[in-house]
């Protein structure tokens, strides 16, 4: 897996049991358990792949009054030495750098900004395979709605090689950045409304349906917050909030808007 690609999603939750039969029926997402000694950690897949993870939100993060939330990762090279550039480039360590046993080693990090995700290196042979393009279930965007994207950027560039690709004008939005990895466009970064109370990651697992996905959304118990509405390119794109509480985002191909 090539530093800087996003390679695994992890979701921190108030009850693994529902959350999972959430996003079974919406992105048809299989479960199975780890098998890892003293917690219970529940490995995500889409037709024999795995997608990412989901496991009860820990004590500590219970007792700070933190919501359920889904965590991005991102491969690295070496985590100790990232972690070092973060703290050199005014981020934060959250969790510094430990092995998962039989797995890989991982450290929390939080951008200058506020905004949290975590870097992975996997043990040989224990990387998830990169997910081709347009695979439906496969997470295929991630966006950054930050404070000040222009002075963010260079942090991410810095760390993960990541540059930056076409500038989309949302008009009294202002710049909707995209940024690019090994050649191809991988997410965006914008800055968020006065209304979103502190800067973050959101991740959109594709789906082949938007208009089915929505009604999933509202059937099972999650919410809609924004959307269904098109983006440039001609996808379709809704974010919301799992009945756990957790925002999430879908996205569909143009072949998938609304009928």
């Amino acid at each position: 897996m090539p530093h800087g690609d996003f390679s695994w999603y992890q979701l921190c939750t108030t009850d693994v049991e529902a959350a999972g039969a959430f996003y079974r029926r919406l992105l048809d997402w299989q479960r199975r358990d780890a098998g890892m000694p003293g917690m219970t950690y529940i490995l995500l897949s889409k037709d024999g792949v795995d997608v990412g993870g989901m496991m009860a939100l820990p004590e500590d993060v219970l007792k700070a009054a933190i919501g359920p939330y889904w965590m991005g990762y991102v491969e690295v090279e070496d985590v100790d030495a990232t972690a070092a550039r973060v703290s050199a480039s005014g981020g934060v360590i959250h969790s510094p750098p430990a092995d998962i046993p039989d797995v890989g080693r991982f450290a929390v990090i939080g951008d200058p900004q506020g905004a949290v995700l975590s870097l992975i290196h996997w043990n040989e042979g224990n990387a998830p395979p990169p997910a081709p393009a347009n695979r439906m279930g496969a997470v295929g965007w991630h966006e950054l709605a930050a404070s000040d994207w222009p002075a963010v950027f260079p942090f991410y560039a810095e760390l993960f090689g990541w540059t930056k690709g076409e500038p989309i004008d949302m008009g009294g939005m202002g710049t909707y950045q995209l940024f690019e990895h090994g050649g191809r466009a991988i997410g965006g970064m914008f800055n968020k409304p006065p209304e979103m109370p502190a800067p973050g990651w959101l991740y959109y697992a594709q789906v082949p349906d938007i208009a089915a996905a929505v009604a999933t959304i509202a059937a099972e118990g999650g919410q809609v917050l924004h959307g269904p509405m098109e983006v440039p390119g001609g996808a379709w794109i809704a974010q919301g909030r799992d009945p756990q509480g957790a925002y999430f985002a879908v996205v569909a191909p143009p072949a998938g808007e609304m009928t």
